[in-house]
């Protein structure tokens, strides 16, 4: 599991298995020479900006340039000090994305003012329009960026204030999406930091849709109509508010909730009596047995496997006092547990999902460490307890969640990565092999989905009626809020597409504020969540 709302997504060297290279990236259908001009308000510059011209300047087969519009528009004046107050509470780095930007930083780009130099040669065959300045009219088709159908990053900001999880598109002139993804951040609570997140994956959502990889569709029909721009203004928001407050008060309740109040994670389990939760497609009536703990550690990502006519449950065990997450294991009988989790597999590094499969006679497992910025292979060598690192699948890569699916003579592995900023859950990657140590190659339209609602796994794909059955993750409300279960729809080397049918939450069956995981095996069923937050034992 991770909950982490910020930091970098360079892969550390620490705990790492081999040295980090970059993925393959997957080859460019676009042809060579492609002119694409930026438009950009040259007084609402900020650094994601920065960012994506940079990263857009590196394509071979793309010329970059800039032309700039002078308009009074972007995010009101305000929002710098909400942004500077959240920094300064949180320890948030700064400069960031969010942070304001000169028009000098893109001096090589061959910006030209207002335009003109464009216009008059004609030479563009795109426009990404990035300002909130009126369109122009052009023979050169053009792109414009909007959240839930609002322009700009002022509707971006007006959707997180709504507490939602925003649609992000860009549009043609006729007004239909080119490109669709619902983003996502782990948390909502501190505003710039899920603002900088959202930002980061804006231009994945960007380099996908100038790859002709991006999807203009999401996986449950939904999408964001236009709406027409509004003013949008901070001032009765309560920047002001937490100035008067006093930074000292806001710090001391936040490390106070942060070690004494926060979520604590358990394990729901029940024999199966008649259909399953997929079959269901509701709580069960007898609700769910919580697998206990001491209070000093919980348990979360269930994965359990049958073997021999055992069940044996593996689960991300984290000790508060530890700070990290290990992997445990605990066998299960006719009437439940039989003990306690015991730890199997520690690394330097936190570990959690520990994806665990049969094959070739083996059983192995790939557990998620995406701070070692690779995705590893274990094989047991003394079933439950004993496991040796086999091989490192891929490298160079912030991956979560790793799941792999054997289907039609290929493996498939799916996992969402987390690239140039941005969430841990809302961009999904697909590699396919010919056998699960590899060699796996990356999907040619990865990412093949950003959706915050259904990208990141929450357990084993399931067959199901001549079908595949997903369990999904809808993080729309933070990080394993509800459970989804999505079809499979279409999974090939040239298109990736589900839907997602049913989504469960916490409810009379199972109390709490999260239900994120599900695993079966042996006649036995799982899940995962928190419940509300009760005070932490330390000692």
């Amino acid at each position: 599991m991770e909950r982490a709302t910020g930091g970098m997504d360079r892969p550390s060297a620490a705990g790492g298995r081999a040295p980090a290279r970059a993925e393959p990236s997957p080859s460019r259908t676009l042809p060579r020479s492609r002119t694409v001009t930026v438009r950009l308000d040259r007084r609402a510059l900020r650094g994601w900006h920065i960012r994506l011209l940079d990263q857009l300047g590196q394509r071979p087969d793309h010329r970059i340039r800039v032309a700039w519009v002078d308009h009074a528009g972007g995010l009101p004046p305000n929002a710098e000090l909400l942004f500077r107050l959240e920094a300064t509470i949180h320890g948030l780095p700064r400069p960031g994305l969010a942070t304001a930007a000169e028009p000098v930083a893109l001096a090589s780009y061959e910006a030209s003012p207002a335009g003109e130099e464009l216009r008059s040669s004609g030479a563009q065959d795109l426009v990404l329009d990035l300002s909130s300045a009126p369109a122009e009219p052009g023979s050169a088709p053009a792109w414009r960026l909007d959240y839930d159908g609002m322009p700009g990053e002022a509707g971006l900001l007006a959707a997180l204030f709504a507490h939602g999880a925003p649609v992000a598109a860009l549009r043609g002139a006729d007004g239909k999406p080119v490109a669709l993804g619902r983003l996502g951040a782990e948390s909502h609570t501190v505003m710039l930091a899920a603002f900088e997140g959202y930002l980061a994956r804006t231009i994945t959502l960007i380099l996908a849709a100038l790859d002709g990889a991006a999807s203009t569709e999401l996986p449950d029909g939904a999408g964001a109509p236009l709406q027409p721009a509004t003013a949008y203004d901070l001032g009765g928001l309560g920047a002001r508010r937490r100035a008067a407050g006093g930074l000292a008060r806001q710090i001391a309740r936040r490390l106070y909730a942060l070690c004494f109040h926060g979520p604590h994670w358990r394990v729901g389990w029940r024999r199966i009596v008649g259909p399953d939760l997929i079959d269901l497609r509701r709580h069960p009536e007898g609700g769910w047995q919580v697998l206990p703990d001491d209070g000093r550690r919980f348990y979360a990502d269930p994965f359990a496997i049958a073997r021999h006519g055992a069940v044996t449950l593996f689960v991300e065990e984290f000790d508060y006092r530890r700070g990290k997450g290990v992997i445990a294991a605990v066998g299960f009988g006719e009437t439940g547990p039989r003990g306690r989790p015991e730890p199997v597999l520690e690394l330097e590094t936190h570990l959690s999902y520990p994806f665990v499969f049969e094959a070739d006679g083996q059983v192995w497992m790939i557990p998620e460490s995406h701070a070692s910025g690779t995705i590893d292979l274990y094989r047991a060598t003394d079933f439950p307890r004993g496991w040796v690192h086999e091989a490192v699948l891929l490298d160079g890569v912030v991956a979560g969640d790793a799941t792999l699916l054997q289907q039609n003579g290929r493996w498939w592995m799916f996992a969402t990565v987390r690239a140039g900023g941005g969430s841990y859950s809302d961009t999904l990657h697909l590699w396919h092999a010919p056998h699960f140590r590899g060699p796996w190659t990356p999907h040619r339209h990865n990412p093949v989905l950003i959706d915050i609602g259904s990208a990141r796994a929450a357990g084993p794909i399931v067959a199901r009626d001549g079908g595949l059955i997903r369990p999904v993750q809808d993080c729309r409300e933070g990080y394993g809020a509800a459970l989804g279960l999505a079809r499979i729809l279409r999974l090939d080397e040239e298109a990736y597409a589900q839907r997602v049918e049913t989504r469960l939450r916490p409810g009379a069956a199972w109390p709490g504020t999260r239900l994120h995981m599900l695993s079966a095996a042996g006649g036995f069923e799982f899940i995962d969540g928190s419940h509300r937050a009760r005070t932490r034992l330390l000692g």
